[in-house]
């Protein structure tokens, strides 16, 4: 049999999971996921949650900046394309004065070893905004010598001094957008960039001494083929990055109004679009490289690998990550944090958020306070997400319950076991194989909240 019609073959075998498999279902970058937040957790139940920390227990710090030099067609961030400085420097200038609320309501000081920008671009900040910033951070935070500072980074806005400037105030982790480099997909879906652009901003990384660089890559976007795919894997690792991050695009026009802009006859068919990602999964794992969770891949010395080893790997709303703070404080338009007591979300319409801060409130939009079950489930969940398996009675033990308090789950998961999808031998709950695929089905049986009504999430395949 030629390698073409093994190709062929498994196209038409993952479209059969398709066919039985592919409703709409959450990320799972939380649990309850964002569809559960409601107006009842607002500012001041946030003051009550923010007063309660310890001030002696480390926090992880995410910066929504939504901003870009251009806008995306398949982007489904919170963001906005700007050709003037005057509304990031406005904006930087809120974001201090949040960072003033939040140290008010604060116990203290709090240590912070872990800082994310997201975007956006944060590369739209200029050298004297991230001086700004880490200045508020500093006023506010007792920010550790050797903290994590890690941003998410557009190669065709980046330059050798922004580069520079960043490392001066503790970049070592980055996250370059690349998607996909043929030109006709590019053109597709507006983000025209080179692999010299790409390279380029690794050298200026590598220079600087940052020492983790993730590249961002997708399957599923118009035109996009299991050739170009691999190509764009040829080509960058020839770069050696730490993570590759393999996500599937999510076409939401509904959700996200610029989406119209693509064409969606140019989307390819679902066993195409999976046989893009188990291609390239196949690839990066010849290379080295160790297959994580969803669409995760590392080198098997970086401490996500390490983590996913050591059973310590997690998810928030940045994705997979090794950071095991308890607490994360969300800054800027649409940052979501979370505490023990529940997930919190800022306003996200930017002009709505800006008037907020500046009546001086903690601009709270949403969120939901967690309950024991809600700790439970999440707890199967995120196993099920970062490790593929969960041992459910050593969780049941932790949370005082019992397995068989799972049963409508577990029977709702038959037809995976059925399809040789999940295995489930009274214990261990481990994926299989190409259940690899349908994870997120598999978490949404555990989900007391799921509706499978298909309207309010991406498919999930």
């Amino acid at each position: 049999m030629t390698l073409h019609t093994l190709a062929t073959a498994r196209a038409y075998q993952l479209a059969d999971l398709v066919a039985k498999y592919d409703g709409r279902a959450p990320r799972y970058t939380s649990y309850p996921t964002a569809l559960q937040f409601t107006p009842e957790v607002d500012e001041a139940a946030y003051r009550g949650w923010l007063s309660a920390l310890p001030a002696d227990e480390a926090v992880s710090l995410y910066l929504h900046i939504p901003f870009c030099a251009r806008l995306c067609w398949y982007c489904g961030c919170n963001t906005r394309a700007v050709n003037r400085h005057e509304p990031i420097g406005e904006y930087v200038a809120l974001l201090r004065q949040e960072m003033a609320l939040l140290r008010e309501a604060l116990p203290g000081r709090l240590p912070v070893r872990t800082i994310h920008f997201g975007g956006g671009s944060p590369n739209m900040l200029s050298p004297e905004d991230l001086a700004q910033l880490f200045g508020g951070l500093e006023a506010a935070f007792a920010l550790a010598p050797d903290r994590e500072v890690a941003a998410e980074l557009d190669p065709t806005s980046l330059s050798r001094d922004w580069v520079q400037a960043a490392a001066r105030h503790g970049l070592n982790r980055a996250s370059l957008g690349v998607q996909n480099l043929d030109p006709t997909v590019q053109a597709a879906i507006n983000r025209e960039e080179s692999f010299e652009q790409v390279a380029a901003a690794v050298g200026w990384l590598r220079e600087a001494g940052v020492g983790s660089i993730n590249l961002d890559l997708m399957y599923g976007l118009p035109h996009q083929t299991t050739a170009n795919t691999l190509a764009t894997i040829d080509a960058v690792l020839t770069l050696r990055p730490e993570r590759i991050a393999l996500f599937g695009y999510a076409h939401v026009p509904w959700m996200k109004a610029h989406q119209q802009l693509i064409d969606e006859g140019a989307l390819p068919w679902p066993g195409a679009r999976l046989d893009q990602a188990e291609e390239a999964a196949e690839r990066l794992t010849q290379e080295g490289y160790v297959r994580i969770g969803l669409d995760h891949f590392a080198r098997s010395d970086d401490a996500m690998a390490v983590a996913l080893e050591e059973g310590d790997l997690r998810r928030n709303f940045q994705g997979y990550t090794t950071d095991a703070a308890g607490t994360l404080l969300g800054l800027g338009a649409s940052a979501i944090g979370h505490l023990p007591q529940g997930f919190v979300q800022n306003i996200t319409a930017e002009v709505a958020w800006r008037a907020a801060v500046a009546a001086g409130r903690l601009p709270v939009a949403r969120g939901v306070a967690l309950t024991d079950e809600d700790l439970f489930r999440g707890e199967i969940i995120e196993r099920l997400m970062c490790d593929l398996s969960v041992d459910l009675e050593a969780v049941c033990a932790r949370h005082g319950r019992s397995v068989s308090d799972l049963s409508d789950a577990l029977t709702r998961l038959a037809p995976f076991v059925g399809d040789g999808l999940v295995r489930f031998d009274g214990r261990i709950l481990r994926v299989e194989g190409y259940g690899r695929l349908v994870v997120r089905s598999v978490c949404a049986a555990f989900d007391t909240y799921f509706e499978s009504d298909g309207g309010r999430h991406s498919k999930a395949l």
